[in-house]
């Protein structure tokens, strides 16, 4: 079987309604403008952006985050056009199968596996932690992790990802309603911080707004391992700082917007998808932009970026203590908690419907895709995510890992941006509902951004990242190859061919 083989569009709409694998359609655009807001204002919000500024940008933090969004709303364009066009479960995998064939597609789903799966399990382990926070701001003193002779066990995952795989069992539009009543409390909250912060912000914390670049290179494997993949590639010393610390800081703080990809998984779940995809995902992605924009210039302006730089793990909580408003930063960590919950709750969800459009597809064992006669959710398949989920952030230091999600996203939004000028080219038939404007510019434009963005990640984590696609590929040849319903489909034209030939001969 070819490599490079595509998986017909008409196929994908098939195995969407077969029966046995079907999704509920019950999803409106409000509800996906709301869950892009549940995966994308997280704990995030009030921790990544003060990272950022502390160790990066300093107080053009704020063009970091507009040069992320914009980088994601370009690729959120293409993910809208195809899913318009293919509203079926599995998002940048299905729309790969069908552009740009299966090895491709299965490289695209095994890198998605692993964006929502580190991404749940890293922040299933942050809640848990923030749990034992939360108690202790009300005096009872319960460890986020037990020691268990020689086993760590950090016990808040199990609590959050057993009620959340219930309610994605129960039912996709339940669990939704359930996700929109702690993310608009969790919205509250972000607006608390950035109307409380601003009554503390001082206009010299300001300069200089993009600092001078200042260099940290290091000797020793270690300082290689940490630094940038440009600034490896290119010889260029490793810098804070500056233009390029600006460009770095947009890599750290694209985490806060991996949330929209999660939302195109739910394209089969929908009602009138050509409607509500756009306008629910669009919707979203600007609610959360205008939010950390906010955020970000509250923090920066509440406390210098040099002071920040001297926090073990500087965040929202951190300036407010720093301004001595101690009040809020208790209120910041309940709004942390709260902001976990919702996006444990997405990723889980988003991992269950891109394994669930693998294994219809044979790439994964078929016995995942069956669906409940009941729910009509993955039943087996979420109980199994969430299980696996539970115990790896439970169990393990998952946390180092943290970079991983972000390089997993940018290589499937750099494979998705392609993907429409190959489907335009295959399929000019085709009339989505979105299309891209401006023809091929933007997204050319949002491959090259995003490919840029990951040459800004450490080269550890494309060393980690690499020893992942090892792993895909030696799966996928080992059963997935085998096992893929397309190849069975060739597999008996080829057969059905030989038959007739040595029958003429």
């Amino acid at each position: 079987m070819s490599l490079f083989r595509t998986k017909p569009i008409e196929a994908s709409l098939a195995d969407a309604d077969e029966p046995g694998r079907r999704l509920k359609r019950s999803l409106t655009a409000w509800d996906l403008m709301i869950m892009g807001v549940a995966v994308a204002v997280g704990a995030g919000i009030f921790s990544v952006g003060a990272k950022a500024a502390a160790e990066f940008s300093g107080p053009a933090v704020t063009i970091s985050f507009v040069l992320a969004a914009v980088t994601c709303a370009l690729a959120i364009m293409c993910y809208a056009e195809f899913a318009t066009a293919i509203p079926v479960a599995g998002s940048a995998y299905v729309f790969s199968y069908a552009t740009m064939g299966e090895f491709v597609a299965w490289i695209i789903g095994w890198n998605l596996i692993l964006e929502l799966f580190t991404a749940a399990a890293v922040i299933a382990k942050y809640w848990g932690i923030y749990l034992s926070e939360v108690f202790a701001l009300i005096g009872v003193d319960i460890p986020a992790t037990l020691h268990l002779g020689p086993i760590d066990l950090t016990w808040g995952p199990f609590l959050i990802v057993t009620a959340f795989t219930i309610l994605l069992v129960m039912g996709t539009k339940l669990s939704a309603q359930v996700g929109n009543v702690f993310t608009l409390i969790k919205v509250g909250v972000v607006l608390f911080v950035i109307v409380a912060g601003f009554f503390y912000v001082k206009a010299e914390n300001y300069s200089p707004f993009i600092p001078d670049p200042v260099s940290t290179a290091s000797e020793g494997s270690s300082g290689v391992m940490q630094q940038s993949l440009f600034s490896f590639l290119t010889g260029a010393a490793p810098a804070q700082y500056g233009m390029l610390g600006v460009f770095a800081g947009a890599a750290v703080v694209f985490f806060a917007f991996i949330g929209f990809d999660v939302v195109a998984t739910s394209a089969e779940e929908v009602k009138d998808p050509g409607r509500t995809l756009p306008r629910g995902i669009f919707a979203g992605l600007a609610v959360v932009t205008l939010l950390y924009i906010g955020v970000s210039l509250a923090l920066t302006g509440m406390v210098s970026y040099t002071d920040l730089a001297t926090a073990e793990n500087p965040n929202l909580a951190t300036a407010f203590t720093m301004v001595g408003n101690t009040a809020a930063a208790k209120i910041i960590a309940v709004g942390s908690l709260i902001g976990l919950t919702t996006v444990i709750m997405v990723l889980l969800m988003g991992l269950a419907r891109v394994v669930l459009a693998m294994s219809r597809d044979g790439l994964l064992p078929r016995g995942l895709s069956r669906t409940s006669d009941k729910h009509s959710t993955p039943a087996r398949l979420q109980i199994l995510c969430g299980a696996l989920v539970a115990f790896v952030a439970g169990f393990t230091q998952v946390d180092v890992l943290e970079e991983m999600i972000n390089i997993g996203t940018l290589s499937a939004f750099v494979v998705v941006s392609l993907g429409i000028l190959v489907l335009r080219k295959k399929r000019p038939d085709l009339r989505p509902a979105f299309r891209v404007p401006f023809g091929p510019v933007i997204p050319v434009l949002s491959a090259v951004l995003c490919l840029y963005l990951m040459t800004n990640l450490a080269v550890e984590t494309w060393l980690y990242f690499a020893g992942w696609l090892l792993i895909g590929f030696l799966l996928y040849f080992a059963y997935g190859q085998r096992h893929s319903r397309l190849n069975e489909k060739f597999s008996d034209v080829a057969r059905a061919g030989a038959g007739r030939d040595a029958a003429e001969a």
